[in-house]
C-alpha cells in the first residue's frame, strides 16, 4: 500500500485566478462596471509537465464566458483527440499575471497548469516542497532573457 505522503510526492498545486480578458478591457474602458468582470479563483490546480497550456474544464470556461478560437487536435494519454481552444484568459498565479489562450478539458476534469504559462510567468515547480518557486525578475539570476 502506498502512503499518503508518497502519493503526494512530486505533485505541485497552486491557487490561481482566471479572468475574462474581454470583460477586463471593457471595464477598464468604462463600458461595464468592475463587478461584471467574470473571474474565478481555483484552488489545488495541478501543474502538469505533460500539458503545454492552461487547461480548464468546460464549466469554468462557460462561467468565464470565454470566446472559442478553434478546435485543434491534441495528444492525450489515450491518443489524438479534438479539443477546443479558447481566447484570452488572464491567469494570475503567485503574484504574477499573463494573458493566455486555454484548452477545454473533457467533462469534469480538474484544471491543469501547463509549462508554457509557468515558464512565461517565471515560475518553477519544486517537487520536494510541492510548491511553485517564483524566479527573480532582476539581477544576474533573472529568468527574463533576450539571447
Amino acid at each position: 500500500m502506498i502512503s499518503t505522503a508518497t502519493e503526494k510526492m512530486g505533485k505541485v498545486t497552486a491557487t490561481i485566478t482566471v479572468t475574462n480578458q474581454v470583460d477586463r478591457i471593457l471595464a477598464d474602458r468604462g463600458f461595464i462596471p468592475d463587478n461584471q468582470v467574470r473571474s474565478l479563483m481555483l484552488e489545488n490546480v495541478l501543474f502538469d509537465a505533460g500539458a503545454t497550456r492552461l487547461c480548464l474544464p468546460a464549466n469554468v470556461i462557460d462561467q468565464l464566458g470565454l470566446v472559442l478560437q478553434e478546435e485543434v487536435e491534441v495528444k492525450t494519454a489515450v491518443g489524438i483527440r479534438k479539443a477546443k481552444l479558447y481566447k484570452e484568459v488572464i491567469l494570475q498565479v503567485e503574484g504574477r499575471q499573463g494573458v493566455y489562450n486555454c484548452m477545454e478539458l473533457p467533462g469534469g476534469e480538474d484544471s491543469l497548469l501547463g509549462v508554457i504559462p509557468l515558464e512565461d510567468l517565471g515560475l518553477e515547480p519544486d517537487l520536494q516542497t510541492q510548491t511553485l518557486k517564483v524566479l527573480p525578475t532582476e539581477g544576474k539570476d533573472t529568468y527574463l532573457m533576450i539571447l
